[in-house]
């Protein structure tokens, strides 16, 4: 008997039906509406939502139960902005000379669990050295813990730009970086970048549209690529279906890249009214980033954090993005969620929504912007960004209402990705 039956699962003649998960949720968060309905049953089978049911249910004995009767559930969270190889310290800058990629790609797996633990279960990972493609593959592969990543590889800058690996080096470690290592200076030198990102395995494009904070370089917010240069980007990215973003600081070079086609905009502190405006017609998206503004501000103030050129920047700039992010909102500009951590601690993304909603923006539009909208940008509507029957199991939970208190994002005590529980 035994031997017929060892034959029979050989040939497929019997099934064994897998265990499905039934999370029994006290209220459950309908991202598209903004309302809480209460006392819903989510069932989680393999990597997918197969049904919500009304009310506790409890399965078949195989199945399992998972008791969030007294919490809030949401989607998984999404983050447009992040850098997953790194995390400021006063030993940052000297650390570029001194850390292999071994070093940067281990540590690195502690800032994608930590991401991961914080319910965000997708990022957008916009600039390292290419460890970040290696990272997503590993996750993806399940070798290590993190949240699912669209990474843009290495960032596109210009000679002496915000993306130029070499700032502040002595001139003989200078050299003089192209195309394959993010840095152009022409159209052709543009369309050889974008091809470059896809040969390596990026998933979306940023460029440095300005000068920026942490960058070794005086100017924190000139223009730094001309308008054919980035549209020579865009149509490229739109060739080979990549999302393009730019990181922009200054009025002029945030025109050049909505104008040039660029879709989300990052930062955005010195945004005029025009340049919302035009954003508003060309369905540009705001980044904020107000997290990463308020926190290299307060570090600028600790001696010898940053270089003297990066501090002085820092101040400026760090203080202003929160009522831009404000003024944008209230003119109508696409919002879309985004931190910049790495700049920052990993894991503490969700200190954002806190901001946003201090600056106007109603929680529940908030955490859409972080679900929803993202969702959309990213390409997977139809998968992410909901809890849908059909679409993927990410999902997390909270102990309190976050229209309430939108606070409780920062403390999520359950996270589920792919139908996996990493956290409960």
């Amino acid at each position: 008997m035994k031997k017929l039956l060892f034959l029979g699962m050989l040939l497929g003649t019997f099934t064994v039906s897998a265990q499905d998960i039934y999370l029994q949720c006290g209220y459950l968060m309908d991202v598209t509406s903004g309302r809480l309905e209460k006392e819903k049953t989510i069932v989680v089978s393999g990597s997918k939502i197969k049904e919500i049911k009304n009310g506790f249910v409890n399965g078949s004995k195989k199945d399992q139960v998972v008791d969030l009767k007294n919490k809030t559930v949401l989607p998984g969270l999404i983050d447009l902005h992040v850098h997953m190889e790194e995390e400021f310290n006063p030993g940052t800058y000297i650390g570029r000379f001194i850390n292999n990629e071994a070093d940067v790609a281990l540590q690195a797996t502690v800032y994608a669990k930590r991401t991961l633990m914080a319910g965000f279960t997708t990022v957008r990972d916009l600039g390292g050295t290419g460890v970040n493609i290696a990272l997503r593959n590993a996750i993806n592969r399940g070798v290590v813990d993190g949240p699912r990543i669209f990474t843009a590889g290495k960032a596109i800058g210009t000679t002496g730009g915000h993306a130029d690996p070499t700032n502040g080096m002595r001139k003989e470690l200078m050299g003089d970086p192209g195309p394959k290592e993010g840095v152009v200076n022409s159209p052709a030198d543009s369309r050889k970048a974008v091809r470059q990102r896809y040969k390596d395995g990026s998933d979306v494009i940023k460029i440095t549209a300005t000068g920026g904070v942490l960058s070794v370089a005086k100017n924190g917010q000139n223009a730094q690529f001309t308008i054919e240069e980035i549209k020579a980007i865009t149509d490229t990215a739109k060739d080979y279906g990549m999302l393009t973003a730019a990181h922009a600081h200054g009025d002029d070079g945030m025109q050049r890249a909505v104008k040039g086609g660029i879709k989300t905009i990052e930062h955005g502190t010195y945004m005029s009214e025009e340049t919302m405006e035009l954003m508003k017609t060309h369905n540009s998206y705001m980044v904020p980033t107000i997290s990463a503004g308020k926190q290299v501000a307060e570090k600028a103030k600790q001696p010898g954090f940053f270089p003297e050129v990066v501090a002085k920047k820092a101040l400026e700039i760090g203080p202003l993005i929160q009522d831009t992010f404000s003024r944008a909102y209230k003119k109508g500009v696409p919002i879309a969620f985004g931190t910049d951590a790495g700049v920052f601690p990993h894991g503490l993304n969700a200190i954002e929504f806190g901001y946003m909603v201090e600056a106007g923006m109603p929680a529940a539009e908030a955490i859409a912007s972080a679900t929803l909208t993202n969702a959309k940008l990213l390409g997977m509507e139809d998968s992410l960004g909901e809890i849908k029957a059909g679409f993927l199991a990410d999902i997390i939970a909270v102990d309190e209402n976050p229209m309430n208190n939108v606070k409780t994002l920062e403390k999520v005590v359950f996270v589920m990705k792919n139908g996996k529980i990493h956290k409960k």
